[in-house]
C-alpha cells in the first residue's frame, strides 16, 4: 500500500515503509519524504516512521498530520499505532528504537532513550492499522465537523481478540494537539465476526464521506441531513 498526495507546498508527498517489521532499515526507508512535481529535489521529511500509509494536511496551520503502523510480536496490547503531526523537517519518531513513545524495543532500543524521539500525538491502539487520514472541509455536516481529522482503522490480524475496525474522529485544538479521540462509524465487527474493513476515506464535493472497505470490496456513502 502507497498513499502519496500533493501538499500545500505544490511538493508530491509519499511513504516509504520499513523492510521488515523490526529491523535497522537504511536511510532510504522508514520514512516520509517529498519531491517535486518533476521528480527533482527528493528531501526527508520525517525520519523513524515504521510504515505510515495515510497523511493529510490541516486545512488552517497547513501542518502534516499522519498514522503509522507499529511493528508486531510485542505482545497483544503492545506497541499502540499512533497518529502524529510533523512540526519540523527532520523529525524522528522513534522506529525501530523506541515504540509508541515509551517503549524501548528489546534489541534496538538498548542504550537508548525516547525522550531523543517525537512521542506520539495520540496512541490509537494496538495492532488497529490506522491506514486513511483526512480532513474535513465540506459543508454537508454539521459546523463542528469541520477540520475533523478521519482516520480509517483497517483493524488487527494477528490478535485474540480483534480491535479496530472502524473509522475514528480527532478533533484537534487551537495548540495543534488532540482534543477528542471518539468513533465515527463502526459495525464492521460484530463480536469476534469480521463484516468489513475500512482503509479509506474520500470526500465528496457534495460534503458526503465515502468509505472504501477492502474486505467486503464495498465503497459506502455517508451523508447528512436535517
Amino acid at each position: 500500500w502507497k498513499h502519496l498526495a500533493f501538499g500545500p507546498d505544490g511538493k508530491l508527498y509519499f511513504n516509504i515503509g520499513a523492510p521488515c517489521n523490526i529491523c535497522l532499515p537504511p536511510d532510504t526507508h522508514a520514512n516520509l519524504s517529498r519531491v517535486n512535481p518533476d521528480g527533482t529535489g527528493f528531501e526527508y521529511v520525517a525520519h523513524g516512521v515504521r510504515n505510515s500509509v495515510g497523511f493529510d494536511w490541516h486545512p488552517v496551520t497547513k501542518r502534516l498530520y499522519f498514522t503509522t503502523h507499529a511493528r508486531d510480536w510485542m505482545g497483544e496490547d503492545s506497541p499502540s499505532d499512533r497518529f502524529d503531526v510533523v512540526t519540523r523537517k527532520g523529525q524522528h519518531f522513534g522506529y525501530p528504537f523506541c515504540h509508541a513513545g515509551d517503549m524501548l524495543d528489546p534489541e534496538f532500543g538498548k542504550g537508548k532513550s525516547c525522550n531523543d524521539y517525537v512521542k506520539p500525538l495520540i496512541k490509537t491502539g494496538p495492532h488497529v492499522a490506522g491506514n486513511g487520514v483526512e480532513f474535513y472541509t465540506g459543508a454537508m455536516f454539521p459546523a463542528e465537523y469541520q477540520n475533523r481529522a478521519f482516520l480509517a482503522q483497517r483493524g488487527s490480524w494477528n490478535r485474540s481478540k480483534k480491535i479496530g475496525f472502524r473509522v475514528m474522529m480527532v478533533t484537534i485544538d487551537a495548540k495543534g494537539g488532540v482534543a477528542k479521540y471518539e468513533p465515527f462509524a463502526e459495525g464492521w465487527l460484530q463480536g469476534e465476526e469480521i463484516w468489513g474493513r475500512p482503509v479509506y476515506t474520500r470526500q465528496m464535493k457534495d460534503g458526503s464521506l465515502l468509505i472504501a472497505d477492502d474486505y467486503a470490496g464495498a465503497i459506502y456513502r455517508v451523508s447528512y441531513s436535517r
